[in-house]
C-alpha cells in the first residue's frame, strides 16, 4: 500500500514539474513569438502606448489604417483588432490588460451582432489571452464565467494550449512584416464577394455580454477615457432594428455609434470588397479617411 501511494506521489509530483517547466518554456517562446497573434498581444499587455487604441476582431484589424487616421487627428494611434477573438468577452480582455499599464485618450470598439447575440461556445476565443492568467483580476473574471478559471489556475501549461503551435511557429516564421501599427491589409481579392443579401435576424440577446459591454464602457470610463462605437461596412443589408440592442447600450450609456453597415456605406463599391464582411486593402484605405473625419469631428479635435 505504501508503495502505491509513493507511487501516486511521485506521479504527482512528476505532472507538476512538468507543468511548470512546460508552462516556462512556453511563457519564453510566446514572448518571442513572431506570430500574427502572440506578437500583437504581447505589444498591448506590455508595450502600448498609443493616444487612441482601436479595438475588436478582424473587422477592427482589417478595416482601420492607423497612419491615415494619426493623420487626421494629430495624435498616435494603434489597431489592436485581434481577428478571430470573436466578440466582447475577448475585447474586455483586451482592454483590461491595456489599462493595466497604459491610458489612452480614446478607446474605440468595433461592434458586432456577435456582441450581443447569444451563440455557441461564446468564450472559445478567450484562449487567445490565457497566457495572461493571473497578471490582471478584472480580466481574470472573464475566465470565471467561461469556466476554465480553474484549469487556468493548476495549470500553467494548459493556458498555452489553445495555440501551442502558431506560438512555436512564429519562432521560425515572422508574420509581421505586413503590420502597421496593428494593421493588417487584406490582399485584392480575385473575385467580387457575392451579391448583397440581408442578414438573418440576431438570436436572442445575451444578458452577460450585455453586461460586458457596459464594464468596457465603465472601465474606460474609470480613467477617463473617451470611448466610441462603430460598425464598419459590410456587403450585406441589415434588416431594420438589426443593431437595435448596440444602440440601446450606447444611448444608456451616452456614447457615439457610427454604424456604417446600417447605412450603406459602399453598397455601390463592392470592388472595395474581399468579401461580404470584410474590406481589402483599398477599401481599408479608403474607409479610414471616412472615419478619421468621423472621428475627429466627434471628438472635437
Amino acid at each position: 500500500m505504501k508503495k502505491l501511494v509513493y507511487s501516486i506521489v511521485a506521479i504527482v509530483l512528476l505532472l507538476f514539474v512538468l507543468d511548470r517547466a512546460g508552462g516556462l518554456l512556453m511563457s519564453v517562446a510566446y514572448r518571442h513569438s513572431k506570430d500574427i497573434w502572440s506578437y500583437k498581444i504581447n505589444y498591448i499587455a506590455n508595450d502600448a502606448d498609443e493616444n487612441v487604441v482601436l479595438m475588436g476582431t478582424s473587422r477592427c484589424n482589417n478595416h482601420y489604417v492607423p497612419a491615415i487616421i494619426a493623420d487626421s487627428l494629430g495624435e498616435t494611434v494603434y489597431n489592436a483588432g485581434i481577428s478571430s477573438t470573436k466578440n466582447i468577452f475577448s475585447h474586455y480582455i483586451c482592454l483590461c490588460h491595456l489599462l493595466s499599464h497604459h491610458t489612452p485618450k480614446v478607446v474605440c470598439l468595433e461592434l458586432s451582432a456577435a456582441d450581443f447575440a447569444q451563440e455557441d461556445n461564446a468564450f472559445s476565443s478567450t484562449a487567445f489571452f490565457a497566457p495572461f492568467f493571473g497578471r490582471d483580476r478584472q480580466a481574470d473574471s472573464v475566465f470565471r464565467d467561461a469556466g476554465r478559471y480553474w484549469a487556468f489556475s493548476l495549470s500553467h501549461l494548459y493556458r498555452y494550449n489553445g495555440r501551442a503551435l502558431q506560438t512555436l511557429a512564429g519562432l521560425l516564421i515572422d508574420w509581421q512584416k505586413d503590420d502597421e501599427q496593428g494593421y493588417l491589409p487584406i490582399e485584392r481579392p480575385a473575385f467580387l464577394p457575392d451579391p448583397l443579401y440581408e442578414e438573418e435576424p440576431t438570436a436572442a440577446c445575451d444578458s452577460l455580454k450585455i453586461s460586458y459591454l457596459n464594464k468596457f464602457v465603465a472601465r474606460c470610463r474609470e480613467k477617463d477615457i473617451t470611448v466610441i462605437f462603430m460598425i464598419s461596412p459590410k456587403f450585406t443589408i441589415a434588416p431594420p432594428a438589426y443593431y437595435a440592442t448596440l444602440e440601446e447600450v450606447a444611448r444608456q450609456n451616452d456614447v457615439p455609434l457610427l454604424d456604417y453597415h446600417s447605412s450603406g456605406l459602399y453598397h455601390n463599391q463592392p470592388e472595395l470588397f474581399h468579401d461580404n464582411d470584410h474590406l481589402w486593402d483599398e477599401g481599408a484605405r479608403h474607409f479610414s479617411s471616412v472615419f478619421a473625419a468621423d472621428l475627429k469631428r466627434l471628438l472635437g479635435w
